[in-house]
């Protein structure tokens, strides 16, 4: 445009000169004027065609420091606005984020391109969008982000892992990075770069509805279950500077801790409220896995719904700005949670200008809108154009988003490929799920009276029972965040093995297995049963659906505890979120297994109970008495609990119960050494686990 402008003044100077010329002079003046013109035009002319082809903002070869200012410099407040909003993928199109240069799109809990999407069905929907943002100006590309909060949990036939508060009892860091391994690649195997994963939140009170998000109530055991960081991104480089975030590779995804700060200690446990705790409080039990998290190059930073002492955390200029991105010298971007600036004002959006105002300038980079996307973007503009909102803080907000983005090679390679599809939901996936639910399972009786231990058990019995709502319900037993925002009910939703499922194949073909979920006292009294295991539990719910004053067991739970381990001898799983009460049914049971959300792989629970591993999970939680001892935690002066926070009997696997009652007898005559195996052998499944209890 100004090209053609300066063309045009160009032809009006000549011919006003030529009018004032001599014929001569002027035929010599036109011809240097052209001359003059030609090269003007031309040199613009390359100029542009330069700038065309070469931008550094392009260049993979250039710093990203150098890529992100260069970007920067190039960019219309319009376009810097639109790269600080995500929007839900129900409101977005091609259209949309070309018109608004929207920065990230999410998919909400459960929110799909279909019902039971294939991974090809994910990428085709992302790539669209895609197309999007790479046709507008600059080709900007957006970024996807997924909760995949214990595996990719919204997603069809994706390997569900244990939730954290399992991987916690667990104690097992290098398995937490493998199982972070594993999820980013099968986000990826869906088109996806980014996840809102881990949780780091030091839950306090188990009546909180998040609670099982939460690897512990002590923070040490959070700081090391932050290894899954670098199992999502990759592994920082040795000159890294402190706070870079890095992602490694298109095999890895952004991860984003959450939620900034002391989520996990509000009162009570109620979700969403106010954590009463002093500074010091807060920076030593809330704070340091973030710090460690930062350390590892963790990309971005959630800040949470709740508030400190009063203050709602999204509008915390001094914890936000000041703590992480100054004293914790974070260096990726900060995004609020779904609609979490609309909550900085009671009743939520009653005044949606001062709360964009309120959490921009407390340091929130991206706002996850995530459906009135316009009514942001407007206020946000006003505000800047007003100079209420200072230009240097979208610059800061933008150069952050940006510097994840070139970090995580979203510009060399913004389109998904296929190549990955096949590891959603692969074995050995499933195997490492297997491995993680088998060392997450804590052992809290093994005989009535602590004496005559019932495991392992038999897998040779005649005829068990197997009870209980929870036995034979995928649903159940992965929790809420699976597939749903609330989870789900049944075995329809996805694919995985039920602990019913993996007693049927675990146990010997001659071995009769009957299934009631709610046996009546005469049934279980009438069937010589050999064992029972009765599966009960909580419900799925996630965030404040879960929050809970009573923590009690699902009915009929305790009615089926009492109806089969009156009768006969029982082995009793809990699955939950948290410790619930258990005390009122704990004399009648003979082993009672605390299984946490195991997740898909069910044969991770029988593999232990019959023995072919140990038992060796520990409490990462105090597990209450009553719940009016509640909160309660270890080191806490009313320290009262009925199993303490690191408890959990141990068993030997049937090989190593057999190797070291055989090895004294080494030294014998091999046909010796033979008779006292297989003695021991006969004595142990037969007399002690194959038995019948008299009727």
């Amino acid at each position: 445009m100004e090209s053609n402008q300066d063309f045009r003044f160009l032809q009006f100077f000549v011919c006003a000169n030529v009018e004032m010329l001599n014929a001569e002079r002027k035929k010599k003046m036109v011809r240097v004027l052209v001359q003059i013109v030609a090269i003007t035009c031309l040199w613009w002319w390359w100029a542009s065609l330069t700038d065309a082809q070469y931008m550094k903002y392009k260049d993979p070869n250039q710093p990203v420091s150098v890529r992100v200012a260069d970007l920067l410099s190039r960019m219309t407040l319009e376009e810097k606005i639109g790269q600080m909003v995500q929007i839900d993928r129900t409101v977005a199109n091609p259209g949309i984020l070309k018109s608004y240069f929207i920065g990230s799109v999410l998919s909400g809990g459960g929110s799909a391109p279909l019902p039971k999407a294939s991974a090809v069905d994910w990428i085709n929907m992302i790539n669209e969008y895609q197309k999007g943002s790479l046709s507008t100006r600059l080709g900007i590309p957006m970024m996807y982000g997924i909760d995949a909060v214990h595996g990719h949990n919204n997603v069809f036939n994706a390997t569900i892992f244990p939730h954290n508060i399992g991987l916690g009892a667990t104690r097992d860091s290098e398995l937490v990075r493998r199982i972070g391994a594993a999820t980013a690649v099968e986000v990826r195997a869906t088109g996806i770069p980014y996840v809102f994963a881990p949780c780091i939140a030091v839950c306090r009170d188990p009546r909180w509805g998040r609670c099982y998000e939460s690897y512990s109530e002590d923070h040490k055991i959070v700081q090391e279950m932050t290894e899954i960081v670098p199992g999502l991104q990759g592994d920082i480089p040795a000159d890294s500077l402190k706070g870079v975030p890095f992602v490694g590779g298109k095999k890895k995804v952004a991860a984003c801790v959450k939620h900034f700060v002391g989520d996990g200690g509000t009162t009570k446990g109620i979700n969403e409220n106010n954590a009463v705790i002093d500074r010091h409080g807060l920076l030593s039990i809330h704070m340091p896995a973030y710090s460690d998290s930062i350390i590892k190059g963790v990309s971005t930073v959630m800040v949470s719904y709740s508030s400190w002492n009063g203050e709602k955390m999204h509008a915390n200029r001094d914890l936000v700005t000041g703590f992480l991105k100054d004293t914790l010298r974070f260096k990726g971007f900060v995004i609020s949670d779904w609609e979490g600036i609309d909550r900085i004002t009671s009743p939520p959006h009653s005044n949606y200008s001062y709360s964009v105002q309120a959490a921009i300038q407390a340091g929130i980079d991206m706002v996850m809108v995530p459906f009135k996307y316009t009514e942001f973007i407007d206020d946000l503009t006003n505000l800047v154009k007003n100079s209420i909102i200072p230009m240097d803080r979208i610059d800061d907000a933008v150069a952050r988003i940006l510097l994840v983005k070139f970090t995580m090679g979203l510009f060399e390679n913004p389109l998904a490929d296929f190549s990955l599809v096949n590891e959603l939901g692969s074995q050995a996936h499933r195997d490492l799920a297997r491995e993680a639910v088998r060392k997450s399972l804590v052992l809290l009786k093994n005989g009535k009276n602590g004496t005559n231990p019932l495991l392992p058990l038999s897998k040779k019995a005649p005829k068990i029972l197997v009870a209980g709502s929870h036995a034979d319900n995928l649903g159940y037993q992965c929790g809420g965040w699976t597939i749903t925002w609330q989870g789900f009910s049944d075995n329809s939703y996805t694919r995985g093995t039920t602990i019913l499922g993996a007693i049927t194949s675990t146990v010997d073909p001659s071995t009769e297995i009957v299934y009631r979920e709610n046996p009546d006292s005469n049934f279980v009294k009438s069937d010589s049963f050999d064992y029972a295991i009765v599966v009960v539990g909580e419900h799925p719910y996630a965030e404040s659906s879960g929050d809970s004053m009573t923590l009690t067991m699902a009915d009929p739970g305790p009615t089926v505890i009492k109806n089969v381990c009156e009768a006969v001898k029982c082995v009793i799983v809990i699955i939950s979120g948290r410790p619930i009460v258990i005390q009122p049914y704990l004399s009648s049971v003979d082993v009672l297994v605390a299984a946490w959300l195991p997740g898909t792989e069910g044969q991770g629970v029988t593999d232990v109970l019959f023995g072919d591993y140990g038992f060796s999970g520990k409490l990462s939680r105090t597990w209450f008495r009553t719940v009016d001892q509640l909160p309660m935690n270890v080191g806490d002066s009313h320290y009262d609990p009925l199993f303490p926070f690191g408890f959990g009997l141990t068993t030997e696997s049937v090989k190593e119960l057999v190797s070291r009652s055989t090895s004294a007898g080494v030294g014998q005559k091999p046909y010796i050494l033979a008779n006292i195996v297989s003695a021991i052998a006969i004595l142990y499944f037969t007399a002690s686990r194959g038995f019948r209890q008299p009727t």
